[in-house]
């Protein structure tokens, strides 16, 4: 296991762009409120205060966070919108990442389909920019977990004309699969992949890439979906509107109409004293490993209150696990 602890628990580049970001980034699926597909399947996180997600990335920039990942189907446009509005003239401030390859309809909230051509990538990006309110994106990610890759060298290439255009900075893939992320990295503004990685589940063969390729390796469901901030207990169901009381088959660790599987939350059990040790909640001790498994890793937990930003962005003064720690909690997990 490649594993770094001297690292600067504040800071990291972002892959081989040269762009400087906190070492937390936050993730805006949430914030973007109820949607669904076209069989009425929810995909968001339940319902949302506006007013309080735009205090929760105020109080983020002010505790030192300065990468927010949204995507333009994020509540079908609303994340973009909200985390635009919240930033404001603090735009110059932080690093914006956004994703396309879903098309959706805002009026009806509804997910319908995907398009993975290089003409709908160019609609996609100008109408994100103006949900953001901004004029270019610093890290642009294509959402179609598994393109084609023969499409995604296409894709590839298009983005390296919007970097010309200076539409964005950089770009990325948000993928699992290693093989298909290799095809972005060819690129020479590829920057990054975005990929699961939490204390449950690992991605070595995603991390070597980001090390052999100098990616920024950047993390989605850094807290399991939840499971890892020790709020979930099994047996009790989330509200209508949580993609997690009816998850899909990509979604493990909760049960539909069930809450969290108990197996799952048995394993969170066993964490519990290594990852709250000196001083960590559970959530905080959660990306110390990630910070800890690799020098590539950035985090990306998703917020909706003032009091998740706190937590979450209270894991930066923390640091990484120790050594040591990292290798108890192999021993625990048996791997």
């Amino acid at each position: 296991m490649e594993t770094n602890t001297e690292i600067n628990s504040h800071t990291r580049q972002l892959g081989r762009s040269g762009i400087q970001v906190s070492a937390l980034g936050f993730g805006c699926w949430a914030i973007g409120g109820e949607w669904t597909d076209t069989e009425g399947q929810p995909l968001g996180w339940g319902k949302i205060d506006d007013e309080e997600s735009v205090r929760a990335i105020h109080r983020a920039l002010d505790l030192g966070v300065t990468f927010f990942d949204t995507a333009d189907v994020y509540g079908t446009g609303h994340s973009e919108r909200v985390l635009g509005r919240a930033l404001g003239k603090r735009r110059a401030d932080v690093v914006v990442a956004t994703k396309w390859g879903n098309i959706f309809d805002e009026a009806t909230r509804t997910r319908t389909g995907q398009d993975d051509t290089p003409a709908h990538a160019r609609r996609a990006l100008t109408a994100s920019l103006d949900r953001l309110g901004t004029d270019h994106v610093d890290l642009y990610q294509l959402h179609i977990s598994d393109a084609d890759p023969e499409r995604a060298a296409q894709l590839r290439d298009a983005c390296e004309e919007f970097v010309r255009e200076g539409l964005i900075r950089a770009y990325a893939w948000s993928t699992d699969d290693p093989d298909r992320a290799a095809v972005f990295a060819e690129g020479p503004h590829c920057t990054a992949v975005q990929h699961r990685l939490n204390i449950l589940q690992d991605a070595p063969e995603l991390l070597a890439l980001c090390a052999e390729s100098d990616l920024a390796s950047i993390n989605r469901s850094p807290l399991a979906m939840g499971l890892l901030t020790g709020k979930h207990s099994a047996g009790r169901a989330l509200e209508a509107g949580d993609i997690r009381n009816a998850p899909p088959a990509w979604l493990p660790g909760f049960t539909a109409d069930a809450g969290a599987d108990p197996e799952w939350l048995g394993r969170v059990e066993a964490l519990r004293e290594i990852l709250t040790s000196d001083g960590r909640t559970l959530a905080q001790g959660a990306l110390a490993w990630i910070w800890a498994r690799s020098p590539h890793t950035v985090p990306i937990p998703g917020f909706r209150s003032v009091a998740q930003a706190e937590e979450n962005a209270g894991a930066l003064a923390k640091g990484p696990l120790a050594v040591d720690q990292v290798a108890e909690v192999d021993r625990i997990l048996e791997r």
